[in-house]
C-alpha cells in the first residue's frame, strides 16, 4: 500500500472516531489514529466536549510514556495552537515526540491556528489536506461557524404564491399543507436554536419544538431564542419548551450571533415573522433562506418579506436557487446570496 492509500485509510478511521463527539458545542468533532512506524495501530482517540481532552491528547494519553516517539499522528483537523480549558495540542504532539503528523483541514480559528506551522517549525513532518473534502463536509457547520465568529443563518417564511405571509386580518395558519409543515419542523431539529422577535410570541404562541407528524417531540430540540424589549406572559407556550429559552434585546443583531456563537450555537434557524427576517435580510446576516410556497393568493399588504435597505434595483439581494423540491401541493425553494454579505454586518 502506498504512503498516500495509507494516510487515507487513517484519515477515514479518524473521521468515524470524530462522529463519536458531539456535534453541537464550541469546539469541533475531531478524531485522532497514532501510527507506529510499520503502520500498526497505536492509540486512538476523539474529543467529548468542551473542557475534556482534545482527540490528539486524549489518544496519547493512552500510551506508556515515549511510545509516540517517532510515531505518525493522524488528525482529522490542524492540531490546535491556543491554550484555552486544554493545552495546545501542537505542543502535546511535539512534547510526545511525535515525528510525523497528518491532517485533513486547516483550522480557521483567529487564535487556534498555526499549529501546523508550529510543529514544522520544531522539525516535525506536516502534510495537510488528506480527504479535505470529506473532513470539510464533516465539519462543515463547525468551521463556517469558527471561521465568521457566528452560526449559519437561516430564514424561513411561508408565503402564498403573491408573497403574502398572512391574510388582511392577520390569520396565516395554514398557509402551506402538512408536508411543508412538517419539513419544518424536521429542519428545526437540525438546527442549534430557533429566532423569533417578541411580536410573533405574543401574536401565535408557538411552542418553538421540533414535533413529528403526531405531535410528539423529535430527539433533537433547538434552543428557543426570544428578540425584543417586550415582556412575555408567564403563561406563554415557549416557556414550557424542552430547553431553556434564551432572551435578547434583537437591537444588534450580530451581537446576538456572536454570543449565541459563544454558547457553542451553530446553525441558527430564523422563523420570527417579517420583522424579524427583514432585518436579518438587511444586516447581510442570512446564509440561506427557505421560502415555502403555496399556491394560493391573498393579496393586501401583509408581506413576507418588508424593508431590507433595497432602493433600486441595483441594490437588489441576487440569490442563487440550490433546488427546489415539491412538498405535498407547496414548493420549497432553497436559495442562497451570491455574495457574501457580512460586509454589511462589520460595517454596523
Amino acid at each position: 500500500m502506498t504512503q498516500d492509500a495509507a494516510d487515507e485509510r487513517s484519515m477515514r478511521r479518524a473521521l468515524d472516531l470524530a462522529g463519536n463527539g458531539p456535534s453541537t458545542g464550541v469546539n469541533p468533532r475531531v478524531g485522532c489514529v497514532i501510527l507506529g512506524a510499520d503502520g500498526e495501530t497505536l492509540a486512538e482517540g476523539w474529543h467529548r466536549g468542551a473542557g475534556t481532552p482534545h482527540a490528539e491528547v486524549d489518544a496519547l494519553a493512552k500510551l506508556p510514556a515515549g511510545a509516540a516517539r517517532g510515531a505518525t499522528a493522524v488528525v482529522t483537523l490542524e492540531p490546535c495552537n491556543h491554550t484555552g480549558r486544554t493545552g495546545p495540542c501542537s505542543v502535546a504532539l511535539l512534547d510526545a515526540g511525535i515525528g510525523r503528523v497528518v491532517y485533513a483541514v486547516a483550522d480557521p480559528g483567529e487564535h487556534s491556528s498555526g499549529g501546523a506551522e508550529r510543529l514544522r517549525a520544531a522539525g516535525v513532518a506536516v502534510q495537510g489536506g488528506v480527504l479535505a473534502e470529506e473532513a470539510a463536509a464533516f465539519l462543515a457547520d463547525w468551521l463556517f461557524a469558527a471561521g465568521l465568529g457566528r452560526p449559519f443563518v437561516t430564514v424561513k417564511w411561508a408565503s402564498s404564491l403573491d408573497g403574502r405571509a398572512a391574510a388582511a386580518d392577520g390569520t396565516s395558519q395554514w398557509i402551506t399543507g402538512p408536508e411543508a409543515r412538517q419539513d419544518v419542523h424536521r429542519r428545526r431539529a437540525q438546527a442549534d436554536a430557533i429566532l423569533v422577535g417578541t411580536g410573533t410570541v405574543l401574536a401565535d404562541d408557538p411552542a418553538l419544538t421540533a414535533r413529528d407528524a403526531d405531535g410528539a417531540l423529535l430527539a433533537g430540540q433547538p434552543v428557543p431564542v426570544i428578540l425584543g424589549s417586550r415582556p412575555i406572559p408567564a403563561g406563554s407556550a415557549v416557556l414550557a419548551h424542552p430547553k431553556a429559552p434564551l432572551f435578547f434585546d434583537g437591537g444588534d443583531l450580530g451581537s446576538v450571533l456572536r454570543d449565541l456563537h459563544d454558547r457553542g450555537i451553530r446553525r441558527a434557524f430564523v422563523e420570527g415573522g417579517p420583522t424579524l427576517a427583514s432585518a436579518f435580510v438587511a444586516a447581510g446576516l442570512v446564509d440561506e433562506y427557505l421560502v415555502y410556497l403555496a399556491p394560493t393568493l391573498l393579496g393586501g399588504g401583509r408581506l413576507a418579506l418588508g424593508e431590507i435597505g433595497v432602493s433600486s434595483i441595483a441594490e437588489q439581494r441576487r440569490l442563487a436557487i440550490d433546488h427546489i423540491d415539491r412538498l405535498g401541493e407547496d414548493i420549497l425553494v432553497v436559495a442562497r446570496p451570491r455574495e457574501r454579505n457580512d460586509h454589511v454586518h462589520r460595517n454596523h
